[in-house]
């Protein structure tokens, strides 16, 4: 019990603490799903590859059939067609979701990269999630991953919460900027100042953490710091500058819970354009290289 509260003390503290170095104007920013996008997972795989093939125990597989390329593009074309009209995923009807992820199982079975996680480096754009977007964060993978598999469903309902406290917001642009030893998220948001207008505001949450590939699907983050740039308002972003309001998580995380959290990342498919990488719940988020 005690455990618990704490994990829950830190989650407020963190959440509070991302709120007040925002104006109250912007603190509505945030994801604009209603729910998490693919919540069938526990309905069982589809019928038509094995369910091994979602297994959180599963490791990379090579693809060395030169024959398979033309495969791997008609997926990936199919992949990001039903991804651009449905906004990555977010209103994907149930059918669509069981295709989206038969693409993604195929893929990652036909990985033709070996050791991908040790080769991400570079500029990648979300372009599809099984969850809410702002899940692709370290910021809210580090959340999640110190509230442990015993507090799953705790950590599901205060993402859920935030999820529905921030409806008013969009989501524009994911992406991540991966080098040898960082990884860098940026989100870009956008919401209503007043309810009617169409004025809208808006910003970029940049969360920076340490990153090590630990084996050849396998990454660890540790996040480091979370503040926002770029707002479109000339006052708001001298403010924002000036401020220099940076949230040292790291450092919070260190103080209340005694250590920074380890949070695995697994890259089963990569290739000169295309990553698909999942978390410690087995979503996927699929990047495309800028």
């Amino acid at each position: 019990m005690i455990d618990s509260m704490r994990l829950l003390a830190t989650l407020s503290l963190l959440v509070i603490k991302t709120s007040a170095f925002v104006c109250p104007c912007l603190t509505r920013f945030g994801a604009s799903q209603n729910k998490a996008l693919f919540s069938y997972y526990d309905e069982g795989a589809p019928s038509d590859y094995d369910e091994q093939d979602l297994s959180p125990e599963k490791s990379v597989a090579v693809d060395e059939n030169e024959d398979d390329a033309i495969i791997r593009d008609q997926l990936k074309r199919e992949l990001l067609l039903l991804s651009s009209v449905s906004n990555r995923g977010e209103f994907a009807s149930p059918e669509d979701q069981n295709v989206l992820t038969d693409l993604v199982a195929q893929l990652e079975a036909l990985n033709p990269t070996p050791d991908p996680a040790m080769k991400c480096e570079g500029e990648w754009d979300l372009a599809l999630s099984s969850t809410q977007f702002f899940r692709s964060s370290p910021f809210f993978l580090s959340l999640r991953a110190v509230m442990g598999d015993n507090n799953k469903a705790m950590a599901e309902n205060a993402f859920d919460i935030h999820d529905k406290a921030t409806t008013a917001g969009r989501v524009g642009r994911v992406r991540q900027t991966i080098t040898s030893d960082s990884l860098v998220s940026e989100v870009d948001l956008e919401v209503g100042l007043f309810p009617g207008l169409p004025f809208r505001i808006k910003g970029t949450v940049v969360t920076t953490a340490s990153f090590q590939a630990i084996s050849s699907e396998t990454a660890e983050l540790r996040v480091k710091s979370t503040e926002v740039k770029g707002s479109n308002i000339p006052i708001l972003n001298q403010f924002l500058d000036d401020l220099k309001l940076e949230i040292p998580v790291g450092q919070i995380f260190q103080q209340t819970q005694g250590s920074i959290p380890n949070v695995p990342l697994k890259t089963y498919y990569l290739d000169e354009g295309l990553r698909i990488t999942r978390d410690m719940d087995d979503n996927f988020f699929v990047y495309t290289r800028a």
